[in-house]
């Protein structure tokens, strides 16, 4: 189990790497999870050549992209061009009503960010599996602590272990695009190659296909939150706290220490201000931003952040999925029992539909003309139109911020659904 803690003088960038930790357990093949409904582990391993390189974008122009795009009515996404990525470069991007997270925060009622009852926090790591997860899961099983893994899908190629060892851990896992790429910059096509080959990496090692995500940056608009909902993908970002003067992101920036930009000290100082100052300003609870890529970041996981916060007692951690008051079944399109989709409606009467997480029935979301998000409740839009921006790409292993808003849920619907052989509907 955990021993090592590292002085927080001593998580710095450069510093040296400790010898990695093994995985507390491995499964065997037809190990049978505890997720209620869920297929045993699949029995064949992954075969590399079958997926996209590592850390690029995917092509599209493969099959079996050509196939995941013919499931998607396009008609149904805003005709919004690619964005820059950056606010000061793409400023009709920020003023075009496309509910750009990026630039000013905004979020739409659809949008998981934060936990609906106080003092729950909604735990979650990005951008593994890495070589230093297994010292994270080492800690979480020791005290009895579940959380949401949104993983790359590369990182799932490159260690596909470590991933079903997370999921017979009883963590929850989600999306985080196959290379990291800002989805904002991509066109229509190279967002749903993005998500769909991470989804079925995802379903091809632990046999289930998440029905939530994260964009990486947490870089989301309208354009995205279309295709990603007719994918029956529901965005979760994480909560920021707004009085109408300071805007607060509850992002941890442990993913600042390895560049160099932040230290352990400063990223431990930033986490007891979001603890203590802010958090309980919230009539909710609240998801953080926090990692898994890099040694700095989980030993400032496991040697202070949660050590404090299980002795400050205040706060119940939680995945994501149970911060919502769901089972972890509802994590996953197979296992959930959602059959239905919301309906959004858009200031012009246009209409797009998202999905709602473990809820048998929909309903219909009418929009303001302007979505601008606030600390108690998001936004719903879309506008109907047809394909697809400008590419831009790039890819990273970290998590930045704008500064999201909102304090409502939303959801995933049982539809389009990653199997080995490619991806099909399941009524």
């Amino acid at each position: 189990m955990h021993t090592r803690t590292r002085a927080l003088s001593e998580l710095t960038s450069g510093a040296p790497t400790d010898t990695t930790v093994a995985l507390y357990s491995t499964f065997p093949a037809s190990a049978t999870p505890t997720v209620s409904g869920a297929p045993v582990l699949p029995t064949s391993a992954l075969t590399i050549a079958n997926y996209p390189a590592l850390d690029v974008i995917p092509p599209t122009n493969s099959s079996l992209v050509q196939e995941w795009l013919a499931k998607i009515d396009m008609t149904k996404v805003p005709n919004y061009n690619a964005t820059t990525g950056d606010c000061s470069t793409d400023p009709g991007a920020t003023s075009d009503g496309r509910c750009w997270w990026t630039c000013g925060g905004c979020t739409r009622a659809t949008d998981i960010v934060a936990c609906p009852d106080k003092n729950v926090w909604g735990l979650s790591y990005d951008d593994g599996p890495s070589p230093f997860t297994p010292l994270l899961i080492d800690y979480l099983q020791e005290k009895n602590i579940k959380t949401t893994f949104f993983v790359v899908g590369s990182r799932v190629l490159s260690r596909p272990e470590m991933l079903q060892t997370e999921y017979m851990s009883g963590h929850e896992i989600s999306i985080h695009t196959w290379s990291h790429p800002a989805l904002t910059t991509l066109t229509n096509e190279q967002i749903v190659a993005e998500l769909a080959w991470t989804m079925k990496v995802i379903k091809d090692t632990i046999g289930v296909t998440p029905n939530t995500f994260r964009p990486p940056y947490g870089d989301i608009d309208d354009r995205v939150r279309a295709i990603a909902a007719q994918m029956g993908l529901t965005p979760v970002i994480w909560t920021s706290y707004s009085d109408g003067s300071t805007t607060v992101n509850f992002d941890t920036n442990d993913w600042h220490i390895s560049g160099g930009t932040a230290t352990g000290a400063s990223s431990y100082e930033t986490f007891e201000k979001i603890l203590n100052e802010y958090a309980p300003k919230l009539n909710t609870g609240f998801i953080t931003l926090e990692h898994d890529l890099y040694q700095q970041s989980v030993d400032l996981a496991v040697g202070y952040i949660l050590p404090q916060v299980l002795a400050n007692g205040t706060y119940q951690l939680k995945s994501i999925i149970n911060c919502l008051g769901k089972d972890i079944s509802e994590a996953y399109i197979e296992t959930s029992s959602n059959q239905t989709t919301t309906q959004i409606t858009s200031a012009s009467g246009s209409t797009y539909f998202q999905p709602i997480v473990g809820t048998a029935t929909g309903s219909e979301v009418s929009a303001p003309s302007e979505a601008t998000g606030s600390t108690a409740a998001g936004s719903a839009a879309g506008s109907a139109a047809t394909t697809s921006g400008s590419a831009a790409s790039g890819a990273s292993d970290s998590s930045s911020s704008g500064s999201g808003r909102s304090a409502t849920m939303g959801g995933a619907l049982i539809a389009f659904a990653a199997v080995a052989v490619g991806i099909v509907y399941v009524a």
